[in-house]
């Protein structure tokens, strides 16, 4: 329901949520994946065991946990059906200032500083060595949030790889970014308006030189009697819609399902439960 709530004015986010409003509408929960997330405490440890069919009807599962140690909080500790691993940590040395570690099939060390309306990050891969990310973002009085985000190249090719700006305008029933992409060389822009409490209704679209506008998504978000519906339709010509619904305490249902226009024979469908 995070989507169907007002939302906040200058507070303090990261460069990558700077657009999350129209995301969550026309991102989030839409899967065509049947899925299980059950999760446990024992004691002061969190259990995890997250459950996925493949196309084959094959299941694969990862178990993990999450604790807190002398300070230190593992925030991840996960074995995956491959034999895979993942590992992460974080630490809050002082405050405004959060550590973190990811590790995978590669290593990130991140810093986190946040004061008052500024959030800004920065990332070092130390298993290759090859690169260095960096964001910033600055909340303003007046509505808007401003920021960027760069990442430099270490190895090969040196130099700036990535770079982009941004901004967001958020004011009563109204939420508006816009982001660069490519090197400044696109720019996508996302907009929320909330209709009423119940209904909010969204669009993306992006711009570049090429061409002066493509509609990506269109879509709506509506908290039923039944629970939170989401519906979409994309530039490719798909249709999309989920229905997000806590059955039982503490277990929340999401079922979606994605049809083509030019096919409506070919549906498929994904349901999710965590628990």
């Amino acid at each position: 329901q995070k989507h169907l709530q007002t939302i906040p004015l200058t507070m303090p986010t990261k460069y990558a949520d700077i657009a999350k409003a129209p995301k969550d509408i026309l991102s989030e929960d839409y899967s065509t994946k049947v899925t299980l997330k059950a999760k446990k405490n024992a004691g002061p440890v969190a259990v995890t065991l997250e459950t996925a069919r493949g196309t084959g009807g094959a299941l694969s599962s990862k178990v993990g946990t999450k604790f807190a140690y002398a300070g230190l909080s593992f925030d991840k500790v996960q074995l995956t059906a491959d034999g895979g691993q993942v590992l992460e940590t974080s630490l809050v040395p002082c405050e405004g200032v959060k550590l973190s570690f990811k590790g995978n099939k590669g290593a990130d060390l991140g810093i986190d500083y946040t004061k008052g309306n500024i959030f800004a990050t920065g990332v070092l891969d130390v298993k290759d060595m090859s690169r260095f990310s960096t964001s910033a973002c600055l909340g303003l009085d007046s509505g808007f949030t401003v920021g960027g985000d760069a990442t430099y190249a270490l190895s090969g090719k040196t130099g700036f790889s990535a770079y982009n700006v941004g901004a967001s305008y958020s004011q009563g029933k109204l939420f508006t970014s816009v982001t660069s992409a490519s090197k400044l060389s696109s720019v996508n822009i996302g907009c929320v308006y909330k209709v009423n409490p119940e209904l909010s209704v969204a669009s993306s679209t992006t711009h570049t030189s090429e061409k002066a506008c493509t509609v990506n998504a269109i879509g709506a978000a509506y908290k039923a009697p039944i629970g939170d519906v989401k519906a979409k339709i994309g530039s490719d010509g798909m249709i999309s819609a989920c229905l997000i619904k806590e059955v039982a305490p503490k277990v929340t249902l999401t079922a979606s399902g994605t049809v083509s226009t030019s096919d409506l024979s070919n549906f498929k469908y994904g349901i999710g439960i965590v628990m």
